[in-house]
């Protein structure tokens, strides 16, 4: 089997099928419950003077 042939066929089928666990996993990530407040606090970190 070549080389590209095996690649493809991985990125067909399982390599989609991560990329899509990937970006659900990060929507979920931001819209989980309490992310709100941290966000905000990521937010305000250039604002804050020491």
């Amino acid at each position: 089997m070549e080389t590209y042939t095996a690649m493809r066929q991985f990125a067909d089928s399982w390599g989609m099928m991560a990329m899509a666990l990937f970006f659900f996993g990060v929507i979920a990530f931001t819209l989980r419950p309490g992310g709100k407040t941290q966000a905000e606090e990521a937010a305000s970190i250039p604002l804050k003077e020491d």
